[in-house]
């Protein structure tokens, strides 16, 4: 260990011993961003960039459990990610599948998929269909992979799964007019039965969503930190929810 490192931990040990555990966010989710510039800039591909990202996810949620964290929200492939080329789309889905066999593996975490599941490849689908219900009894951090997810395509997949149920039921248009709630489109979220997340942190030094969560996040706090993802260590993730904790939260009021 070098003297940066000791630095660095010695840093952290001081920030988790102040920190408040009553006020830490129940659900957290990261938008996990910046794999391929941390690459670029340590000359390694994007692949590796993407393994070295994928790496870090076991270590976050070491950490989530540590601060008694209960749901946290992963961004692992958005549905714009789908428009990157084959060569790179390809292996990136095979490190998602592996990351999701081992968190399933683990056997502490209660892995759920959130995104449109029709728009993977059947063998991605497959995966995340087992780990889920391999994993439905653990009794741990719920661990939401968002993998295949977009926001604007969950709200509309919400919307298209209520008129379904409801004409099947055989509601009119009127009828269902007259019931329409934010509640009843957030029973039919990918995130149905959660908590929303009370913070989102996104690396990379980028200061937007990107349609991460629309309809969750809008009572979020949101944390954007400089480093690249692959890079995030826990010092970067206790400054998060210690920024958290100082914040005054009014929901509008």
């Amino acid at each position: 260990m070098n003297f940066r490192d000791l630095v660095y931990r010695l840093y952290a040990r001081r920030v988790e011993g102040r920190l408040d555990h009553d006020q830490v966010p129940k659900h957290i989710g990261v938008i996990l961003d910046g794999n391929r510039r941390w690459a670029k800039a340590s000359g390694g591909s994007a692949v590796q960039g993407h393994q070295a990202g994928a790496d870090k996810i076991s270590e976050l949620l070491g950490w989530c459990d540590e601060t008694d964290v209960e749901v946290v929200t992963l961004w692992m492939l958005s549905t714009d990610n789908f428009d990157r080329p084959e060569h790179e789309l390809k292996p990136l889905l095979g490190i998602i599948e592996n990351t999701v066999r081992n968190l399933a593996a683990d056997g502490c975490w209660r892995v759920h998929h959130v995104g449109t599941l029709d728009l993977l490849p059947p063998e991605t689908q497959a995966v995340l269909k087992e780990a889920e219900e391999a994993t439905s009894h653990i009794d741990g951090i719920i661990v939401n992979v968002a993998v295949g997810y977009g926001g604007r395509q969950e709200i509309a997949d919400a919307v298209r799964s209520l008129l379904l149920e409801h004409a099947e039921k055989g509601t009119s248009f009127e009828d269902l007019a007259e019931v329409v709630s934010t509640d009843l489109i957030s029973e039919h979220l990918y995130t149905r039965g959660q908590p929303d997340p009370d913070l989102v942190i996104r690396t990379s030094g980028e200061q937007r969503l990107s349609g991460f969560m629309l309809w969750q996040s809008a009572h979020s706090e949101y944390y954007f930190c400089e480093v690249f993802w692959p890079a995030f260590r826990k010092v970067d993730f206790l400054r998060a929810l210690r920024d958290y904790a100082a914040r005054h939260r009014r929901y509008g009021a």
